[in-house]
């Protein structure tokens, strides 16, 4: 009889649980979405993951804050009839992980609509729970777990990375991943008392946010009302009695508090205050936290409770320090305003307001202008870096920087002082040149559901520099770079959009004045492998626009050409010799990475057929050439071979192999006559077709 009943209550709880599932399932929806912008330390692009709708009245989903990201994006619900909806943002919870998306009920034509009920006091040590999700971007999954924790520290992604802060997680084991993110937790009578918000990769345990806060904002939201958030920028963690005593909490205080906070487990204790905040130098680390405006609490519940009832008013702050009690009054700020809402796009960079998330990560100050994203102008600087000054101007804020910018000339040069948020003691200065020939200058800003952006208009193209700029001699250590110095120019190019096959976006060698009348520059396609380019030329102290001109179509040469009015001082190699051989004594001359020239006497080691491994992508590969292979080369990239008269005899050509993830450049040495059959090429007629045989051909042994 026993073993009866215990297999019919084992029947009866899975018939249950199918009741539930079958009534929760069809209100849980799988998100597709597209961060279309770098922004506030996530980078663009989509991903899966899960909602669940909470009020199918109004058509509102919930879902995690890191779903949606902090920035401008796009979505879309996909429901479990297959029918696609777009959603809008509604709100996002500016440090817990939760957000809400909206979408028009009227587009749900095929299916009944369902929602699911929040109950935030659900959550309990031993309930049997199942979380509904597109868990490993299944469309749908059902994971079962009972909680363990309700307790747990908020989890720690590291350093950089959204982190939740100022609330209690909910633990289980349940073995969610990726996709899994904002599924509802949900008990046996369908209840949702938990939203799956992330888990240890290395376990199988899950991390659930309670709902306190979210049904807060729910309740707003379907009144209409604007959200508050208060903020005293301090982070709080919970501690229990026994680790109190290490904040100076004696015995006779510990009794007290445990009379005051009947069941509870300990205190809330100060573990960071932001620099620059309402706490700056009245909290400070390892306070422990006694009231809040007069009221006890013990949890964080009842804290943000206060703080977010009291936006812009002063609230009074009970702590104990080292064992004594002291009383603060602090003005809580506006949590909301320390989330950047705007952002300037420049050149293909994004810069926006520093976050308090990203702050609070670093311990510093919100405030300054962050580079979210390098793009094509900012790329020299990276990512994740506060500017502090551009073209020797202060900017504290992205008006200021928006201003600064908007006064440098297209294409000219601009210093941009700067800090990495990994290093905020150490500034560093870089020179950039300001785009807008490629991309356009623009202040984006968040309204409800989208965002609004405003051309910023600017200098026209810069002057550049002055005709007739002379040229400052090089140092040099020989006859053979005294000839050659003149005629050898840094050759800078920058690639805006990659097209054909192009693996890089920044390149540098040693180019070849070849036509010092006409500015006609030689360097070989790898430093200028699509016309789609920005060049810029550096005669020793003097730098000077060039122009893509001419791109051999069969092998490693490329024609950039210059304002020859613009510089003095420029003279046009002289070209000798036949064939290199093997054997032959050659110099080695070129410019190095510094702006000096560097030459090394050198030997040919062999002459025979070039033999690359096929490119992928696919892209430019020269074919049919024979490659001179020195027994040693010089400091400088690229460069020349002469003689010690100082007359060219080939040029040295970089050439990359391997493919995009693991590419490796290699140098070699090309032949004369490969230049001045060109040469004599483009002075004729550049535009006649070029003879092509259009296939590959290789040696073999003849045996």
């Amino acid at each position: 009889m026993f073993f009866f009943l215990t297999a019919l209550t084992v029947a009866q709880a899975a018939d249950s649980w199918t009741r539930t599932l079958d009534a929760a399932v069809p209100a849980v929806v799988s998100l597709r979405v597209d961060s279309v912008r770098a922004f506030d330390m996530n980078h663009a692009g989509s991903s899966v993951a899960t909602g669940f709708v909470v009020d199918a009245e109004r058509g509102l989903i919930l879902t995690n804050r890191h779903v949606v990201g902090p920035g401008p994006m796009r979505a879309e619900a996909f429901f479990q009839d297959d029918e696609e909806v777009t959603v809008e943002l509604v709100y996002r919870d500016p440090v817990h992980d939760f957000a809400f998306l909206r979408f028009d009920p009227e587009d749900v034509r095929f299916m009944e609509l369902a929602s699911l009920k929040l109950n935030p006091d659900g959550a309990e040590v031993g309930a049997e729970v199942r979380i509904i999700g597109s868990d490993a971007g299944e469309k749908i999954s059902i994971l079962g777990g009972t909680l363990a924790r309700v307790d747990r520290p908020a989890p720690n992604y590291g350093v950089g990375r959204f982190n939740d802060f100022n609330t209690f997680y909910i633990q289980a084991a349940s073995g969610t991943s990726g996709g899994s993110s904002g599924s509802p937790v949900i008990n046996e009578i369908g209840e949702v008392v938990a939203l799956n918000a992330g888990s240890r990769r290395s376990g199988a345990t899950s991390f659930f946010l309670p709902l306190q806060r979210v049904t807060r904002a729910l309740a707003a939201i379907q009144r209409g009302e604007a959200v508050t958030r208060g903020t005293i920028q301090t982070r709080f963690l919970h501690r229990t009695h026994d680790e109190l005593r290490r904040y100076g909490v004696s015995a006779t205080r510990e009794a007290e508090l445990r009379a005051r906070f009947a069941g509870g487990h300990g205190l809330l204790v100060a573990e960071q205050v932001l620099p620059g905040g309402p706490a700056d130098g009245q909290l400070a680390a390892g306070d422990v936290l006694l009231s809040v405006g007069g009221e006890p609490l013990d949890n964080f519940v009842d804290l943000e409770a206060l703080l977010d009832a009291s936006v812009g008013s002063l609230l009074s702050i009970g702590v104990l320090r080292d064992g004594q009690p002291v009383d603060v009054e602090l003005r809580v700020g506006d949590l909301h305003a320390l989330h950047p809402r705007e952002y300037l796009e420049v050149g293909r960079a994004i810069l926006h307001p520093l976050s308090y998330q990203e702050a609070q990560t670093r311990s510093l100050p919100v405030g300054g202008v962050v580079l979210a994203q390098g793009g094509y102008m900012f790329e020299p600087l990276g990512r994740d870096v506060v500017l502090t000054h551009v073209g020797g101007q202060a900017v504290p804020d992205l008006s200021a920087v928006a201003d600064a910018l908007s006064a440098v000339p297209d294409r000219a040069p601009v210093a941009v002082r700067a800090y990495r948020l990994a290093d905020p003691t150490r500034a560093f200065v870089k020179v950039l040149h300001m785009d807008r020939r490629w991309y356009p200058m623009q202040v984006c800003s968040a309204e409800v559901g989208t965002w609004r952006c405003v051309p910023v208009e600017g200098e026209p193209a810069a002057a550049g520099t002055a005709p007739g700029a002379q040229v400052s001699p090089m140092d040099v250590a020989n006859r053979v770079e005294r000839r050659l110095a003149p005629s050898l120019v840094h050759v800078f190019a920058t690639v805006p959009y990659k097209t054909d096959g192009v693996i890089g976006t920044r390149y540098q060698s040693t180019g070849v004045v070849v036509d010092a009348e006409r500015g006609w520059v030689l360097v070989d396609r790898d430093t200028v492998p699509v016309s789609l380019m920005d060049v810029r030329l550096r005669f020793g102290d003097v730098e000077v626009p060039a122009e893509v001109s001419w791109i051999h179509p069969v092998h490693n040469l490329a024609l950039v050409t210059y304002d020859p009015a613009r510089v003095t001082g420029v003279e046009a190699v002289t070209f000798v010799g036949d064939d290199l051989e093997e054997g032959d004594k050659v110099w080695h001359v070129a410019l190095d990475l510094d702006g000096g020239i560097a030459s090394r006497k050198t030997a040919v080691r062999m002459v025979g057929p070039q033999q690359l491994s096929r490119p992928s992508p696919p892209r430019f590969q020269e074919s049919h050439v024979d490659s001179v292979q020195l027994e040693d080369l010089g400091n400088g990239v690229g460069g020349v071979l002469a003689d010690r008269r100082g007359r060219v005899r080939g040029l040295v050509v970089s050439v990359v192999e391997g493919s995009s993830g693991d590419p490796h450049t290699t140098f070699h040495g090309l032949q004369l006559r490969r230049v001045t059959e060109v040469l004599d090429w483009v002075r004729a007629d550049a535009a006649a077709p070029w003879p092509a045989m259009g296939m590959g051909l290789s040696t073999i042994d003849l045996a």
